[in-house]
């Protein structure tokens, strides 16, 4: 059995447009400059605390920009105007996936549990994924906790786990948990930072990740 776990914004979702709109939001209510958009999505990944520090530092209002981004989004995210689309493939490539008798998918995201439970419904997904580790269950990836106990959750080891995201922080994540790293060249980080920070492996497409499944032994 093996384990595929997968990052959520970025990777299976297109989340920036409302992700840009909660920060400004949060930066108004604050009465701060909002950054740039790519600064914005520079630090999609982190847990909304760490978030937040890397964009004010930490003597910055931190605490209160990671509160009124959390009224910002849910605010906008009710908006049926603002949805979050799947980037292509995922909706085909996660149903045939999570039919497979030879894995089991996981879920390691800087989100909530609430706005992965969200993301769930609306997909119909609750029953695809086994385990699903968010910002309220560990600390902030690059840490690998999320990923360790996906393991520990799944009773599946090292060698027969891989990370999939478009971050440097997923890639590092996968890292330091010893599972292999595989970056996506549609998300929010450049590929040559994936490369970087580890990814061996840079696909794509979605559909590019079901070729390398069941994994081989070059693992991180």
């Amino acid at each position: 059995m093996h384990l595929v776990i997968l990052d959520v914004d970025g990777t299976l979702v297109d989340s920036q447009q409302l992700i840009v709109a909660a920060q400004r939001e949060a930066f108004a209510a604050c009465g701060l400059e909002p950054p740039t958009r790519e600064r914005s999505l520079s630090i999609v990944g982190l847990s909304l605390v760490e978030a937040f520090t890397a964009l004010v530092g930490p003597a910055g209002p931190v605490e209160e920009l990671a509160e009124e981004y959390r009224r910002a989004f849910a605010r906008l995210r009710a908006d049926p105007a603002c949805i979050e689309p799947l980037f292509p493939e995922v909706e085909e490539v996660i149903a045939r996936l999570a039919a497979r008798d030879d894995l089991l998918l996981g879920i390691a995201t800087g989100k909530s549990r609430r706005g992965v439970a969200h993301i769930l419904e609306r997909q119909g997904w609750r029953r695809a994924f086994s385990t699903i580790q968010t910002a309220d269950d560990a600390p902030s990836k690059p840490d690998p906790a999320m990923i360790l106990q996906a393991m520990a959750e799944t009773g599946i080891g090292p060698e027969a786990t891989v990370m999939v995201g478009d971050t440097t922080f997923d890639m590092a994540m996968a890292r330091a948990a010893g599972v292999r790293p595989i970056g996506v060249s549609w998300g929010y980080h450049p590929v040559a930072a994936l490369e970087e920070a580890g990814a061996g492996t840079i696909i794509d497409r979605f559909s590019a990740l079901e070729p390398l499944l069941p994994l081989r032994a070059e693992a991180a």
